[in-house]
C-alpha cells in the first residue's frame, strides 16, 4: 500500500508517550511502563505520524492460491 500525506517525525523525549500509547492500542497494558518508557529512550525511538491525504493502489484479485 502506498500512503501520501503529511508526516511529522516525533523523536525522543516527545516520542516516548505516543509510543506508550501505541503500544496498549496494539497490546494492551505492559507489565513495567517505566522499564517500557526507558527502553524507548535508550534505544531512541522515533515516531511517524501521517495525516493520509490519499492512498491505494487498491488490489483486485486476492492473494494467488498457488503461494497460500
Amino acid at each position: 500500500m502506498q500512503v501520501d500525506g503529511a508526516c511529522e517525525v516525533l523523536d525522543v523525549p516527545e516520542s516516548v508517550e505516543p509510543l506508550v500509547e501505541y503500544f496498549r492500542n496494539i497490546s494492551g497494558e505492559h507489565p513495567d511502563w517505566d522499564e517500557y518508557r526507558r527502553a524507548m529512550a535508550e534505544q531512541g525511538k522515533s515516531l511517524l505520524r501521517i495525516t493520509p491525504t490519499r492512498w491505494g493502489p487498491v488490489a483486485t484479485g486476492g492473494f494467488p492460491a498457488r503461494l497460500a
